[in-house]
């Protein structure tokens, strides 16, 4: 029998009401550099989005919203998703501290209508880094952002390669070997309790359930929404340290040693809503 998507879900929410704390304190986050006025936004999302003073964005799975106040710092009008409450009620928490007008919102992304009612449509929805795998049905994604997006409005995301995240990336895994599907499976992948990407000595105690998701399902969920794609950038590069023989070089960005510039790791795309 297989994993209900609601249930799993679910789970997922646990998971990250988990792993919050454990955030929060990590070195990879960097709460206290952040409050010092750190901008965790990286180069691609910055150069891509473009000036967004003014500007009504919409951040879906925000976590606990250091990308979305970075990007109100820089003027924007903002508004964070997520379905961790643990995760929102410290974003509402950090932007009341900082005085970073914000506006935070706890809510399952398929739920969203019934939790962001009378706010209207936004000029910008964003999304980015390791957000697709949580989500079974992109369709019913790409419907959402159609339906907050402004006539003339624009969907940004920068996100792991679907095809990056077939590989083993135990703690043992020295060259690229398949571990994981490609294509999608409506069963999710479950994953023991225990792993995390940040560092702390904390294990968790709750599994999590991924989805995979291919390029042309992204594509095709977004077109069928009536988005339209004007671009696809592919990068050989990733924000952190995916597969444990990466190297992070000068710039920041983690590659692979013996494969440099041959795998795509990570990818972002622009989409818009026709204008009226």
């Amino acid at each position: 029998m297989g994993t209900d998507s609601n249930e799993a879900m679910e789970a997922n929410r646990r998971n990250w009401n988990e792993r919050v704390p454990i955030h929060a304190a990590s070195r990879f986050y960097d709460v206290d550099g952040f409050k010092a006025g750190r901008s965790t936004l990286q180069s691609i999302e910055l150069e891509e989005l473009g000036d967004v003073s003014g500007r009504s964005l919409l951040h879906l799975q925000c976590h606990f919203g250091l990308d979305t106040m970075s990007w109100a710092r820089l003027g924007a009008q903002v508004t964070g998703v997520d379905i961790s409450d643990n995760a929102i009620g410290l974003a509402r928490m950090l932007s009341r501290e900082l005085g970073i007008e914000a506006r935070f919102v706890s809510s399952n992304i398929y739920d969203l209508a019934g939790n962001l009612d009378g706010v209207g449509q936004y000029d910008i929805v964003f999304t980015s880094y390791g957000v697709l795998c949580w989500l079974p049905d992109l369709r019913r994604w790409a419907g959402i952002i159609a339906r907050y997006l402004k006539p003339g409005g624009a969907f940004h995301m920068v996100e792991n390669h679907p095809f990056s995240t077939i590989f083993d990336n135990g703690e043992a895994a020295t060259d690229l070997v398949v571990g994981y599907p490609y294509f999608h499976s409506e069963e999710p992948e479950r994953f023991e309790a225990g792993y995390k990407y940040t560092d702390g000595d904390t294990p968790l105690k709750e599994s999590a359930f991924e989805w995979s998701h291919t390029i042309g399902e992204v594509l095709n969920s977004l077109i069928s929404a009536g988005l339209a794609i004007d671009y696809l950038h592919e990068f050989p590069f990733t924000e952190y340290q995916a597969l444990p023989m990466m190297k992070q070089g000068d710039d920041g960005w983690w590659r692979l040693p013996e494969h440099v510039e041959s795998v795509p790791l990570m990818f972002s795309l622009k989409a818009t809503k026709p204008a009226r």
